[in-house]
């Protein structure tokens, strides 16, 4: 057996004795092998007190030895002081016990025998820490050895193998960290493309060739309820690949995060390219396929039977959120969810069921009969109770009926025609050659809404739907009375024009019939297209003779130009306020100058006001060759004409045009300018209340001349001989719009 030595003084270690409960192996000394071992005594448990001997005290010549009982490790608690034996008072040296090698000890060496049935005998080795020094026994009371094995703490063991994971950790990790250095860390995934593990360029090369290809395949997105389709690069979209590398390429140092990345993946998508306008343009273009409006429930009818219809929530595609969406996943190839708005309706399908039940179904279960005079009735068909009834929402999730009067008058009023009286307006003719009063009719009609006010209590049965006409009195537009004060009695303006063509001739009448016997009360404004509307071939006008870009030119409705001239000077001579008129763009010989007027539908009218306190009424009198217009009032103003002299005169251009309906020849005329000066005096005192002059300036007639297309031209010519630039204008297929001094 090796020895330590101790120091001088130094207290020795206490020994340790077997526990009764085991079976130790006894430890002799080498030179022992051969001699009988002696028994032990079994050592008490506990240590003797200071004024009791040992029971046991090894004798001067034996070494002290050391048993270590591997079924003391689980018992012996961490606050236990060491176990150490102090040797007799004559030694001085601390025997150490050498650890048991492996296998035989070369040299002389102490001899450790065990038996195969027995538990081994752990030795402590030789090369433990020395035992700290303990404070030294009274030498009255030395201390008995204990028998207690020595047995390491569980903690130590535990210390041992963590400290041996964590150093292989550390190991592993270094490894790792060293080995995937400048790849793409484990596990990563790219729009769902693996690419852990590899290089910056395979991880390139591997996302350009299979997410590549995504940006110009249909996606398929959903939007609620609807999909549809758009192609990412139609919508601005592409993959920035730099910038998606380098998200990839980034080592996590974690080392929680490295483990971890064996057993999970990490996705972490492309960086997008994406132009702002395409991605809205494309949004926006979804949404005639993903937007639709909410359907509040209802009931209609087919015929006689009511129908419900369910309501239905609308949706509106979320712009701002559907872009940010396809930005972030477009490239997974798989269906994108884009984010909508719902549009919610009001109405409960129990709103609707009431609805259906409780007005409905009565509603058309019957006809609907209004009993007239006379026996007379009127009926709406359960076939049409339809146009009368229908339902809105009450905003409490029902629904509310209404009712169509003016539907239901329109099926009903007819029918009751002929038990009514028709109010008629008073009227003031000349059959006499005087104006008359024809007294006016008060009318009797069926009061419609008064009537169908009952609807709702008519309808609610499922019996008969009748109810009583309710009639009453409607007046004239104009009374009796109303037409006598107008005052109409004497001719207050008046005023002829002649010499027409045959197809002016027939326009001129006819706009004439329609302007006879109106009435303008006072306050009032007469416009000419206004009160005889259209003048077109479906009203009977024809064509003839117009002013059109300043040359001569036809059109449907000519020749009504001379009848708002003749209307202007009856107005003039009437002393009616002068609105709106306009003359011509050059002199027609036939009306008098600077006090004429032209007309053209759409464009050009002629409107005064009646000033007086009393009514005129216009008496319009269409011969073969000329036109009378009076005007019939109560006079109360004198007007004169004053005609200045012609001035600044021009001289015609010639026109060349080809030949054809819509070139008319003319020899010209030369332009000037003049005035009309119209004094207004009052009739009972002759007193001039106003004084206005008018200047016009007319334009030259220009010298028209047709040539068939091909003919020999003439070897002078003017300057304005030419065709003007604006001859296409001319073909007969279209009409020119009129210059503002243009007419019919």
């Amino acid at each position: 057996m090796n020895h330590e030595d101790g120091d001088k003084g130094s207290t020795a270690p206490e020994r340790s004795t077997p526990d009764s409960s085991a079976t130790p192996d006894s430890v002799e000394p080498e030179n022992a092998a051969n001699e009988p071992a002696s028994e032990v005594d079994e050592a008490p448990t506990t240590q003797p007190s200071a004024d009791e001997a040992p029971t046991t005290q090894p004798s001067a010549n034996e070494a002290p030895t050391t048993q270590l009982d591997l079924g003391d490790l689980g018992e012996r608690s961490e606050e236990q002081a060491p176990l150490w034996v102090e040797p007799p008072a004559n030694e001085d040296v601390t025997q150490v016990i050498p650890a048991i090698p492996p296998g035989p000890v070369p040299g002389p060496t102490q001899a450790y025998t065990t038996t195969a049935a027995e538990d081994p005998t752990v030795v402590a080795p030789a090369a433990a820490a020395p035992v700290p020094p303990q404070p030294e026994p009274e030498p009255s009371a030395p201390a008995e050895p204990s028998t207690e094995s020595t047995t390491p703490a569980p903690w130590v063991k535990i210390a041992a193998v963590t400290g041996g994971v964590i150093a292989l950790i550390g190991i592993a990790y270094a490894a790792d960290l060293a080995v995937s250095s400048g790849n793409v860390p484990r596990g990563v995934t790219v729009a769902g493309v693996d690419v852990g593990g590899s290089t910056r360029e395979e991880a390139e090369a591997t996302l350009q060739a299979q997410v590549g290809p995504r940006v110009g395949q249909p996606l398929t997105v959903q939007a609620g309820d609807v999909s549809t389709e758009l192609v990412p690069s139609a919508a601005g979209l592409g993959v920035d690949w730099e910038a998606t590398l380098d998200r990839a390429h980034s080592q996590p140092l974690n080392p929680f995060t490295r483990v971890a990345s064996f057993f999970t993946t990490d996705e972490i998508g492309v960086v997008s390219t994406r132009d702002e306008a395409a991605l809205a343009s494309a949004v926006d273009g979804l949404r005639s396929e993903t937007d639709r409006a909410s359907r509040e429930g209802t009931v209609v009818f087919e015929g006689a039977t009511p129908v419900p219809v369910d309501p239905s929530t609308g949706q509106n595609l979320n712009g701002e959120g559907a872009e940010a969406a396809l930005i972030e996943k477009w490239a997974f190839g798989r269906t994108v969810d884009l984010p909508v708005d719902v549009v919610p309706v009001s109405v409960t399908q129990e709103g609707v069921q009431r609805a259906l039940n409780d007005v409905a179904v009565p509603a058309a279960s019957a006809d609907l009969v209004v009993t007239g005079r006379d026996g007379k009735v009127a009926t709406a068909p359960r076939q049409q109770i339809g146009a009368i009834v229908g339902f809105e929402p009450d905003g409490n999730g029902g629904l509310k009926p209404t009712y169509n009067v003016e539907a239901a008058t329109g099926i009903l009023a007819p029918q009751l025609v002929s038990t009514e009286i028709v109010p008629k307006d008073a009227k003031i003719t000349l059959d006499g050659g005087s104006p008359t009063v024809v007294p006016a009719v008060v009318g009797d009609l069926v009061q419609w809404p008064k009537t169908l006010e009952t609807l709702p209590e008519v309808l609610r049965g499922n019996g008969s739907h009748t109810t009583a006409a309710v009639y009453g009195p409607i007046p004239p537009a104009l009374t009796t009375e109303a037409a006598q004060a107008l005052g109409v009695k004497e001719v207050v303006g008046e005023f002829t024009t002649g010499g027409f063509s045959a197809a002016s001739g027939t326009n001129i009448r006819l706009a004439a019939s329609e302007i006879n016997g109106a009435l303008i009360k006072p306050g009032d404004t007469f416009s000419l297209n206004g009160y005889t509307g259209p003048r077109g071939t479906a009203q009977g006008y024809v064509e003839s003779g117009i002013i059109n870009n300043g040359r001569p030119d036809t059109a449907v409705g000519g020749g009504v130009s001379q009848v708002a001239t003749t209307l202007y000077n009856a107005a003039y001579f009437a002393g009616m306020e002068d609105v709106a008129h306009t003359e011509h763009s050059y002199y027609i010989s036939r009306y008098p100058e600077a006090r004429e007027a032209t007309v053209f539908e759409g464009a050009i009218d002629l409107q005064f006001r009646n000033t007086g306190k009393t009514g005129v009424m216009i008496q319009a009198i269409g011969g073969a060759s000329d036109l009378t217009i009076r005007f019939w009032g109560t006079k109360s103003v004198d007007v004169e004409s004053i005609t200045g002299n012609r001035t600044k005169p021009t001289q015609p251009d010639t026109v060349t045009l080809p030949a054809g309906d819509h070139c008319i020849a003319s020899s010209g005329a030369p332009g000037f300018t003049a005035s009309d000066t119209r004094v207004i005096s009052d009739h009972a005192t002759g007193q001039e209340i106003s004084r206005d002059t008018r200047t016009v300036r007319y334009d030259p007639v220009p010298i028209v001349k047709c040539e068939e297309p091909g003919a020999p031209k003439p070897d002078e010519r003017t300057p304005a001989a030419s065709p003007a630039p604006s001859a296409p204008a001319e073909s007969p297929t279209a009409t020119p719009k009129p210059k503002p001094n243009d007419g019919e």
